[in-house]
């Protein structure tokens, strides 16, 4: 299984109709099957996530984050890992929102090196 416990991540890549951007990083904790982390950066005031991890490391999401806008945008995201030649972590996402437009979207994050 995967562990997400003391990652921590930056967003690559985002479809237009997503907040986050390569200034925005994830520090994700884990204990059993539940995963939950915290961002900020770019657009992104303040946010947390909620997920559980299956036996794959496949994440069932809810987040929720305070933008630059002042509004309060919350959604659900299935996030699919990929290990990477390096040892890192590459999440793909599909997420929509639950708030404003009810959009979709795909994002990627990858894993940030130990001490960058």
């Amino acid at each position: 299984m995967i562990h997400y416990n003391q990652k921590t991540f930056r967003s690559s890549a985002t479809t237009d109709n997503g907040d986050v951007d390569a200034r925005t990083v994830f520090h994700y904790h884990q204990q059993g099957n539940l995963v939950w982390a915290e961002y900020e950066g770019g657009a992104i005031v303040k946010g947390s996530l909620l997920a559980t991890a299956d036996e794959r490391g496949v994440l069932d999401m809810r987040y929720q984050h305070f933008n630059s806008n002042g509004e309060l945008m919350t959604g659900v995201c299935r996030s699919v890992p990929e290990l990477l030649p390096d040892g890192r972590l590459r999440l793909h996402e599909t997420w929509r929102w639950t708030s404003g437009d009810g959009s979709a979207g795909e994002s990627v994050v990858e894993e940030v090196p130990p001490g960058s």
